[in-house]
């Protein structure tokens, strides 16, 4: 799947808080290998994440093997939106 880092970054910023840990938890990743999947860069605290960013605009397109930290990812903020909804 490819997508432009910042709309990778957009969508890590539009997570509620603890979501990081949870998606961690749920994949049974460590949390840092979830902030580096999102564009952190501390690799001696977590694993590699499965990307690859090529120069581009908005920050260069990444292209991503492994899809499961992004929908889980997008399925918490798909969750936290229609909560918002049901209570208004």
């Amino acid at each position: 799947m490819n997508l432009t880092f910042k709309e990778l970054r957009d969508i890590k910023h539009a997570l509620p808080t603890g979501s990081i840990s949870r998606i961690a938890s749920e994949l049974n990743v460590d949390e840092q290998t979830v902030r580096n999947y999102f564009g952190a860069k501390k690799y001696a605290e977590g694993d590699i994440a499965d990307i690859q960013v090529e120069p581009g605009p908005d920050g260069g397109i990444v292209h991503l093997e492994d899809t499961r930290i992004l929908d889980l990812a997008r399925q918490i903020i798909e969750a936290s939106h229609q909560q918002e909804v049901s209570s208004n």
